[in-house]
């Protein structure tokens, strides 16, 4: 009875705490009476009769004085317990007061015994109960056993504090202090010190103590559930059954008595570390939430084998309940023997028969404390020996711990206090990162948090209690995508990283030296439930990989071999299933795109230098450590990736370039000091040309080449010349990309077109789907098919002659009348080249210098230029009427036959200085003839894509024929039909 009315004073000390600690409570009660004044003063305003406020102002000072001032404790123990009408007076009854004494005695013998080893259970909440007693007791008959008292208060050394609810701490020394003050004065000051300064010395010794309780408790648990595998999987012998019932008993009671140890480590530490506000050490934090993992794990193991633990349960409840009916048996038999007759006997032998038909039967609540009630009478006058009653307790303590094991288990195993600490989560989370071999334990960890989601369903300060569980989930995943899902998505990404570009010696990754975490056990975890989702932390950072390399490559698709090796490897080293990007092209020579080309071709044809017989074009400078180049891949890739309609536009944009550039071309050509200058260069030729074997003289070419530098020079040292050949390879760089776009067009075309087996006998699947009857979406498709394939066979086949469009477009503007001063271009060509070799020799020699800008190897845009704006004008037959290159080829010949001559006459005489002058100009001329040998290669090569071995006139009478062939042919088809 003493322990229920316990029980009873630990609930209203409980409420008291919980009300004094609850501040937000306190600051809305206040804002609450303030709020009844300003409806004092103007009733009418919140609709309020004045005369019922004054009964709810007293009724509001009642509930405050009852519930809010934190006095329920003190307002039950200072009732009235003497009648006032001259009945019953229990102040005064010595009786009770000496019983009420023994009974706390008794009880806290007990539970003073069992506080703080490993047997402890409920001794806790006793104790509490205890002090309540005490302090009842002390109201009552205003006495106090000193003895007892400092008794009570040496507990505090071995429990400092007790934790009632999920956050509260209670300290019983406070308690008892300000409870009875009376007898705090009878304590000395050492004593009272003693206990506060234990309680700070408590923390230090237990974040000291911590990692040991963890390893002890990790050792102790495995073990635990290893046995607990173990006894539940073996099948149950009959002849050895009530020795597994036994054993199975046992193990049950061992989790519980782990369960309930662990949580009473967590809840008291991080209690008492709020309560006192004093930070935790991350050591302390780890191994806290350790100890929270191995509390889940005992429950999860208890659920797992769950069915197996209820089918035991009611076997063992049966079995203990066996073992106390034999020896209530044994003590009954011994009252009904005794042959005196008493009516003291008769009550306990008619508790020890209650005792005897309840135990009769299942094993409820109701029931055992029935039993309980019944044996406290029936044990008095010595009915059981002391090596019999001690038994009959343990059976009897096991039998209300295996009737309610899933209960206490549930109860002891609940972490919902972690939502009142929810600091430590990010530090968990930090430590599991960097200890990966434990990732598994994520699983505990988690399910500790969803314990707090039933305490928050009650919450009613809010409008739904959906809108905290809301925030609470977005807290924890903010917390989980930060501290370890996206730390885990960067570290892969790096590692995958470092491990394709190992070649760069980017980083040192010796596992010696920088350690190595297996991050792979992350990706092994079964998806973990939170809430209404799964977290899925393979599914996470496959899909993070999987969209970074995506977007990286679409911006970058010549990056995406580097991306699709990375996709293997994560699959290799972490199992991920990365899903392929299936991008356009997927090539590793990307390049520019078609497309910024064409939007850009002025730019272009300034930065990028054209190589006619690789046909490729090559930056001319960039601020990398590399040179962009373009190919036919490139622009085949382009092709591929935008359609073949973009060829036709790039020609249109190249067209409306081309005019701009002609416009300069013909000023220039306009000038009056370069057409006289060329009006006298084609009178001197005509009139020496007989002279001098029609050959354009060298001298008169560098003579122009240098003196149109009087003219004027650019402040980048350039004369008129020199922007004129500048001009001219850009024009000549738009042709270079015309041809090499017409090249990618066949180039996609033909890869298009490999899968078809005959491109001669192409089936017509029209018909074929007509034939069969098919639906009409299936004849769609046929004619599409049809269609493609007619495309693709056509442009692989021929391909559109851009060259002749583009020649067609300009070439009668040009040789008009009005354009006349065009007509003198072939005469300025030799001192272009002139210009154009000296310009290219510089360039390549620049590339042996440290300083290599303006440096370059190829620049065949300059005869393409040449060759096309020859062709335009139809001034072939009038460039090759100079004979320049054979010329040039004479002039440098006989240079380098008389430097020979002078070396063979010098060779003779000691001179080491002259000789060396002689073969440096030797070397200079023999790189000249070079160069110019080059340029009139390429330069054939050029004209030879203008058909350079016909005439305009020849080109007209050509196209005249072919006109008169088509319309006969015609006429010939249209006939047919007549004669037949």
């Amino acid at each position: 009875m003493y322990e229920h009315l316990g029980e009873l004073l630990t609930v209203l000390l409980t409420l008291d705490e919980i009300i004094d600690n609850h501040v937000t409570l306190k600051d809305h009660w206040t804002m609450y009476k303030r709020l009844l004044k300003s409806v004092h003063h103007n009733p009418s305003k919140f609709g309020i009769q004045e005369e019922k406020l004054k009964p709810f102002e007293k009724f509001l000072l009642k509930l405050e004085g009852q519930l809010l001032d934190g006095m329920i404790f003190q307002a039950c123990i200072e009732q009235q317990f003497d009648s006032l009408n001259g009945g019953v007076s229990v102040s005064k009854n010595s009786t009770f007061a000496e019983e009420f004494a023994h009974s706390i005695r008794s009880i806290f013998a007990n539970v003073e015994a069992k506080l703080g080893e490993p047997s402890e259970i409920d001794q806790r909440d006793k104790y509490v109960g205890i002090c309540g007693l005490f302090v009842l007791h002390f109201q009552i008959f205003r006495t106090v056993d000193k003895k007892f008292y400092k008794s009570l208060l040496d507990i505090c050394k071995k429990v400092p504090a007790i934790t009632l609810t999920a956050n509260i701490i209670w300290f019983p020394d406070n308690f008892l202090i300000h409870k009875i003050p009376a007898a705090a004065k009878l304590l000395d000051r050492k004593s009272l010190q003693a206990i506060k300064i234990h309680r700070d010395t408590f923390l230090q010794q237990k974040a000291q103590s911590l990692t040991k309780d963890v390893q002890s408790y990790y050792v102790f648990v495995s073990s635990w559930m290893m046995k607990m595998e173990s006894i539940l999987s073996k099948e149950q012998r009959m002849d050895k059954f009530a020795e597994d019932l036994t054993n199975r008993c046992s193990v049950f009671i061992q989790g519980f008595l782990y369960a309930y140890s662990i949580g009473t480590i967590i809840k008291t530490t991080m209690n008492l570390y709020m309560s006192m506000q004093k930070p935790m050490t991350k050591n302390s934090v780890k191994a806290l939430c350790r100890l929270i993992e191995l509390l889940k794990a005992i429950e999860h193991m208890f659920y797992r084998r769950s069915m197996v633990v209820a089918d035991s349960v009611s076997h063992i409840t049966q079995h203990l309940q066996h073992q106390a009916l034999n020896s209530i048996s044994v003590a009954k038999k011994r009252v009904i023997s005794d042959k005196k007759y008493s009516e003291q006997r008769l009550d306990v032998l008619s508790a020890l028969v209650l005792a005897e038909n309840t135990l009769n039967g299942p094993s409820t609540k109701q029931r055992r404390l029935i039993v309980s009630l019944a044996l406290s009478v029936g044990t008095q006058m010595k009915t059981f020996k002391d090596e019999e009653l001690f038994p009959l307790q343990v059976v009897m303590k096991k039998l209300d711990l295996i009737s309610e094991l899933r209960e206490r288990i549930q109860t002891q195993c609940d972490c919902c206090f972690l939502y009142w600490h929810r600091a430590v989560f990010p530090i968990y989370l930090d430590d599991v990162y960097e200890n990966a071999v434990d990732a598994a334990r994520l699983h505990y960890m988690f399910s500790a948090l969803r314990d707090c989601v039933p305490a928050m369903m009650h919450a009613r300060h809010l409008e739904s209690y959906e809108l905290l569980l809301d925030c609470y989930d977005k807290e924890i995943m903010e917390i989980l995508n930060e501290r370890l899902l996206d730390k885990l998505c960067k570290e892969i990404e790096k590692d995958l990283r470092l491990s394709v570009h190992t070649h760069l010696k980017l980083d040192d990754r010796n596992p010696f030296k920088v350690g190595m975490k297996d991050l792979a056990l992350f990706f092994s975890l079964n998806p973990i439930r939170f809430f209404n989702r799964f977290i899925d932390i393979r599914a996470y950072v496959t899909h993070y990989l999987d969209k970074t390399f995506y977007n990286l490559t679409t911006v970058a698709l010549h990056d995406w071999a580097t991306y699709s090796e990375m996709r293997n490897l994560a699959t290799q080293r972490y199992g991920l299933v990365m899903t392929e990007a299936h991008l356009p092209s997927q090539t590793l020579e990307q390049g520019l795109d078609v497309l910024e080309i064409m939007r850009n071709i002025h730019i272009f044809v300034s930065r990028y230098l054209y190589n006619l017989n690789n046909q490729i074009f090559i930056e001319r400078t960039s601020n990398n450590k590399h040179l962009n180049t373009i190919n036919i891949r490139h622009i085949a890739n382009s092709i591929r990736t935008h359609g073949t309609g973009i060829m036709n536009t790039t020609v249109n944009f190249t067209y409306q370039f081309l005019k701009k550039k002609f416009y300069i071309f013909s000023q220039f050509m306009y000038d009056e000091h370069i057409k006289s200058r060329l009006i006298k260069d084609i009178r001197f030729f005509r009139e020496i040309k007989d002279q001098n074997d029609h050959k354009y003289p060298f001298d008169r070419a560098e003579k122009f080449n240098r003196g149109i530098r009087k003219l004027g020079i650019t402040p980048e040292g350039q004369s008129y010349l020199d922007q004129f050949r500048q001009l001219i390879s850009q024009i000549g760089n738009a042709m270079g990309y015309v041809r090499m776009i017409r090249s990618g067009g066949l180039h996609c075309s033909s890869n298009a077109i490999r899968f078809v087996p005959d491109l001669e006998d192409i089936v017509n699947f029209e018909e074929l789907v007509k034939e069969e009857g098919l639906a009409e979406e299936t004849l769609k498709a046929a004619r599409h098919l049809d269609s493609v394939l007619s495309d693709h066979t056509r442009n692989s086949a021929e391909g559109t002659e851009y060259f002749k469009m583009l020649v067609d477009v300009f070439a009668p503007e040009f040789r008009r009348p009005k354009n006349i001063h065009l007509r003198n271009f072939y005469i300025i060509v030799p001192p272009l080249t002139l210009n154009f070799v000296e310009h290219s020799i510089s360039c390549k020699e620049k590339l042996n210098k440290k300083n290599k800008i303006g440096a370059a190897f190829t620049d065949d845009g300059f005869a393409m230029g040449v060759a096309y704006i020859l062709k335009l004008l139809d001034q072939y037959q009038e460039f090759d009427s100079l004979h320049w290159f054979q010329s040039v080829r004479e002039k440098y010949i006989k240079e380098i036959r008389t430097v020979a001559k002078q070396q063979n006459v010098q060779s003779t005489s000691q001179d080491e200085k002259l000789l060396q002058t002689m073969n440096l100009t030797q070397k200079r001329l023999d790189v000249y003839l070079q160069e110019f040998e080059l340029l009139y290669f390429s330069l054939s090569s050029a004209r030879i894509f203008f058909r350079a071995d016909k005439t305009a006139a020849e080109e007209n009478q050509e196209k005249k024929e072919k006109e008169e062939e088509t319309k006969t042919s015609n006429g010939d088809l249209s006939a047919d039909p007549v004669v037949k």
